[in-house]
């Protein structure tokens, strides 16, 4: 006879359900096949269950294999499984039973419900009554965090397994979940949840509502103080930094409205909130420039080569008094130059006539002929006269 050792395969999962134990023999030739538990007591002779325990029951009984289930499986049942030929010498295979048993749902606890912004905290996981321990992992939105675990075994085999998780909040954890998640091999997706609710002092900016643009004499000025925090802040205050606000300010909560703007009310304005946590503040600097003046288009001096560029794009017909006075200046300069120029003209050609009186001495060969034509010399020459007009 040839005898091959029993095999035996074993299936448990979780404490309540059923094991198989299978015991195979090759070649068999009526020997006797019994199968023992791990206090070696008999469970089956061939067919025969002479242990008095009604969760083990014959599946398959025959020369070749001895099949039996366990119902009902508990941490007892754990142990080493003999499967026994009754041969000379006899001949014996094993197989252990280990019964998982998943933790209960974990217990998270925290040192304080509600934390404000730089202060630590701390976390506890417990998985309770597990076999064998489980092991415990942290989670913060999407960071895997780190803790500090214990394991400790209970009376039964059990373990008790606790994990602790220190942390520094911040105001962007308001709201972050925590999550501890246990790790078994008998359990999946089993954790446990909650919310950081995390204290934070308050952010605060000043956000011009009115005008949109540069802020010019005569227009008036609004201001807005947005603010958040936790709890939400239930003191918002205004005031000017190194001197008073004008008198005729009006400040309604988180609002401040000036009518009427000039260069006096220049300065730094301060939004000021505070909470239970702290205090915190936003600066406006205000500083007022002149008044827009509109030009109207000019109908004798034609700006035409100085304005295309503006008008082009569209622009309003505005220019500086310093501008138009260059202009002006510059005409009037043009005229005054012309008419100087005329005088001087005229000054120099008042009262010029021609005579023939010098005729003579222009054609004298010498001075002296020159002098005596001149003086009246008439000889050979016709009488000359002279007319005025």
């Amino acid at each position: 006879m040839g005898f091959t050792p029993p095999l035996v395969h074993l299936s448990v999962q979780l404490k309540g359900e059923m094991a198989t134990i299978s015991c195979r023999v090759k070649n068999n030739d009526d020997s006797v096949i019994q199968l023992l538990n791990p206090n070696r007591q008999t469970i089956y002779f061939r067919d025969v269950r002479p242990l008095k325990d009604s969760r083990f029951q014959l599946v398959n009984f025959s020369d070749n294999e001895l099949r039996v289930s366990l119902s009902n499986v508990s941490l007892s049942d754990e142990g080493r499984y003999v499967c026994q030929l009754y041969t000379d010498p006899p001949q014996e295979a094993y197989a252990d039973i280990t019964v998982l048993v998943p933790p209960g749902s974990p217990i998270m606890d925290s040192q304080e419900d509600v934390v404000s912004e730089g202060n630590e905290t701390e976390l506890t996981c417990t998985a309770m009554g597990s076999k064998p321990a489980a092991s415990i992992r942290w989670m913060k939105g999407e960071q895997e965090l780190t803790g500090k675990m214990t394991v400790d075994e209970t009376y039964d085999g059990m373990f008790t397994v606790t994990s602790r998780l220190r942390l520094t909040v911040s105001k962007e954890d308001d709201g972050a979940p925590v999550s501890c998640i246990i790790d078994h091999p008998a359990v999946k997706d089993l954790q446990a949840q909650r919310y950081l609710e995390v204290l934070y002092q308050p952010e605060v900016k000043i956000v011009q509502a009115f005008p949109e643009g540069l802020t010019r004499e005569g227009e008036n000025l609004e201001l807005t103080c947005i603010v958040n925090g936790k709890p939400q802040p239930n003191q918002i205050s205004w005031l000017r930094v190194d001197d008073d606000v004008p008198s005729h300010t009006v400040i309604t909560g988180s609002d401040l409205f000036i009518e009427n703007l000039n260069k006096s009310y220049n300065g730094t304005y301060r939004c000021v909130a505070s909470n239970a946590v702290g205090e915190a503040y936003d600066d406006y600097i205000l500083f007022v420039y002149d008044a827009p003046t509109t030009i109207p288009t000019p109908t004798t001096l034609n700006l035409d080569n100085t304005q295309d560029s503006r008008a082009g794009e569209g622009a309003p017909q505005k220019i500086d008094h310093a501008v138009i006075g260059g202009v002006v200046a510059v005409v009037m300069f043009a005229i005054l130059c012309a008419l100087i120029v005329l005088g001087r003209y005229f000054a120099r050609h008042k009262g010029t006539y021609f005579t023939h009186e010098a005729k003579g001495a222009d054609d004298a060969a010498d001075a002296d002929t020159a002098i005596i034509n001149a003086e009246g010399g008439h000889n050979n020459t016709e009488e000359k006269k002279e007319y005025y007009i």
